[in-house]
């Protein structure tokens, strides 16, 4: 036994041996032969890397929270078309460095689904950062301060998907805008981006602060992407609606509704 401890210390073999005797018992049971216990002892020690490796991808993720595609509700967003979804969720995508642009109002579920593609990406393997464009400029600002602009671009371009939240949300400076186009240049059919944002195409001329630098991140962007428009409710008020605090849409013909609450008021503006 001193010898094959030595050599899993030598392979390097971090999980098998916790595990031997349960490989053992299971070859046992199912009378493998010595291929398939091999195969079945690999196969544990495998199991054991990846899921860490899946764990520490994840921790360097910083995703605000931990969403699925399964736990995503298509019935409620029927305006989403399942097949583009599943197609994303096969990662081709960032095997080529293509981008996936998700447009929407609030709350309807796009950083839902960009955090879910990320998490696919982190189970095949890859490296996954995600970021509010709000974090992003603060962090590429902050390294330009201290004359490490070039080294935090470069920096951003390892991660095989980026993902860039809640673009749309607050406006740019022109000089913010700058700095945003030069990190989308940088990854420009190098690695994938994941972007999610409330405001159409049209618009972004007025959240980048001048339409020139608004055509060439586009012109970037979109030279390879797919584009998820979602059209429909707030999962926010739809919740809110369900427990009460809201009413429901009045179907066509009813009496309209009595004007709403001071309270009601403050409530949907929270949500907005």
């Amino acid at each position: 036994m001193m010898q094959l401890d030595a050599l899993f210390e030598r392979l390097k073999f971090e999980y098998l041996p916790d595990q031997l005797e349960a490989v053992c018992e299971h070859a046992a049971k199912r009378r493998l032969d010595y291929p398939d216990f091999l195969s079945k002892a690999l196969e544990t020690e495998w199991a054991g890397r990846n899921r860490q490796g899946i764990e520490s991808r994840m921790r360097q993720a910083r995703f605000p929270a931990v969403k699925t595609l399964e736990q995503f509700d298509f019935d409620f967003q029927p305006s989403i078309d399942r097949q583009v979804v599943r197609n994303l969720a096969g990662l081709s995508f960032v095997e080529r460095a293509e981008n996936v642009v998700l447009l929407g109002p609030p709350g309807v579920g796009k950083s839902h689904l960009a955090i879910a593609l990320g998490v696919k990406a982190i189970e095949a393997g890859h490296r996954v950062e995600f970021q509010t464009l709000d974090q992003m400029m603060t962090r590429l600002k902050r390294a330009r301060e201290e004359n490490r602009l070039d080294r935090t671009l470069k920096q951003l371009t390892y991660p095989k998907l980026l993902i860039v939240d809640e673009i749309g949300y607050l406006p740019l400076s022109r000089d913010e805008a700058s700095l945003f186009f030069r990190l989308v240049n940088r990854r420009y059919e190098r690695a994938s981006m994941i972007l999610t944002s409330n405001k159409s195409f049209a618009d972004w001329g007025e959240v980048f602060g001048e339409q020139v630098i608004a055509t060439a991140i586009l012109d970037r962007l979109l030279h390879h992407a797919t584009t998820i428009n979602i059209k429909g409710e707030s999962y926010r008020l739809k919740e809110k609606r369900r427990a009460g605090l809201l009413k429901s849409n009045p179907s066509p013909g009813a009496t309209p509704p009595n004007p709403p609450s001071n309270a009601e008021k403050e409530e949907q503006a929270d949500l907005a």
